[in-house]
């Protein structure tokens, strides 16, 4: 007998969510048949086994169509559900509307409080994919009690104190789950490989995608407090307009090959991304850990459950001064990598796979 389908949801914001949800498929037996419904298909373009793909309408947004139904409060319990917004209707109804006919065993939510509620009002076993920040809101929560598990693709050290626990008992965690699979080299042979000298203190900071880029008027101070380092920076900076240059500061822009820089670095300056924390732990770098602003503190709670155990120093501000770069610098060198090394779990997305199949049968069985 074919096993149900499992069913998951994408959501579309950065490729994170995507990238960590094919790391999975690609262990989910391949008899079970898989459906992913997302806003952008072609995110999924390198997924490596079959899987049916539902194009959702983008609905963020989207207008409503009257002044009065825009104005209308949203529910305590709710994120983001404007009245009267056609894209939103024809998003959700899609959405049931396949729940009905595919009639999954499971449905994966990667990540959204609101569709946990309307699986659960369609009568279908949920496992909400749970990140950090202050969600002890209404509406996070109902989003986690409709759900009939969670899956937290980190390690259960880094978990923060006030996750309920009722919600912690539910949850599997997966260890950290990295969705880079490129090889890790040892230092010298980065270096060689990427022509950089081999005598150099070398920090690596990977700047974020969201917003306008990281700021490079900081890095221009970190640079003039290392002279003698040298300073890559993968990502786009944002500039505004009176920052000087230093010969030791490079803007590389974006990299196919991070990982390459990653394992040539002596230190990496980041924010708390899900995939970028797990990468330096497969690298094994020390960590300055300075947040971006993302939505319900999500980063900066990240942050500081790596600063808690001892994988990272974080920061809620970028250093402004010499000394104070100096200062951070030393403290970052001063780090044990064991730990944040320890966080990286290489089977993270197997483990992740084998316990929804598991689910999808047990919650069926008699």
């Amino acid at each position: 007998m074919k096993p149900q389908p499992i069913a998951f949801f994408a959501h579309h914001q950065g490729r994170g969510h995507a990238n960590r949800i094919m790391a999975i498929a690609k262990h989910i037996p391949s008899a079970r048949p898989l459906h992913i419904l997302t806003a952008k298909p072609a995110q999924f373009d390198g997924i490596d086994r079959d899987a049916e793909i539902i194009e959702l309408p983008n609905m963020i947004g989207a207008p409503s169509r009257s002044c009065r139904l825009h104005a209308q409060p949203t529910p305590s319990v709710l994120h983001c559900v404007p009245v009267g917004v056609d894209a939103m209707r024809h998003h959700m109804g899609l959405i049931a509307q396949t729940l009905r006919s595919v009639d999954p065993a499971l449905f994966v939510i990667d990540v959204s409080a609101e569709i946990a509620l309307l699986a659960r009002i369609m009568s279908v076993p949920a496992i909400t994919i749970r990140m950090h920040g202050d969600r002890s809101d209404a509406g996070h929560l109902a989003g986690y009690e409709a759900c009939v598990g969670m899956l937290a693709p980190f390690d259960e050290r880094i978990e923060q104190d006030d996750y309920p626990v009722w919600a912690r008992r539910r949850t599997l965690y997966t260890g950290g789950l990295c969705t880079t699979k490129d090889a890790i080299l040892e230092r010298d042979a980065a270096r060689t490989k990427l022509a950089l000298p081999s005598d150099q203190t070398i920090t690596l900071v990977i700047a974020g995608g969201g917003g306008s880029g990281t700021p490079f008027a900081p890095l221009t101070v970190a640079a003039r407090a290392e002279p003698d380092a040298l300073w890559l920076v993968a990502g786009p900076v944002h500039r505004e307009g009176h920052e000087t240059d230093f010969g030791n500061l490079r803007e590389l822009g974006w990299v196919d090959n991070l990982t390459d820089y990653l394992c040539a670095a002596d230190r990496v300056v980041a924010s708390a991304g899900d995939n970028t924390v797990h990468e330096i732990a497969r690298a094994s770098k020390p960590f300055l850990c300075i947040p971006e602003w993302r939505y319900f503190d999500e980063q900066q709670a990240k942050a500081a459950e790596l600063a808690r155990v001892g994988a990272a120093l974080h920061l809620t501000t970028w250093p402004a001064s010499i000394p104070e770069w100096q200062k951070v610098l030393r403290q970052t060198d001063a780090l044990d990598v064991s730990i944040i090394a320890s966080l990286h779990d290489p089977d993270a997305a197997r483990t992740a796979a084998q316990w929804l199949d598991s689910q999808a049968d047990r919650l069926w069985s008699s």
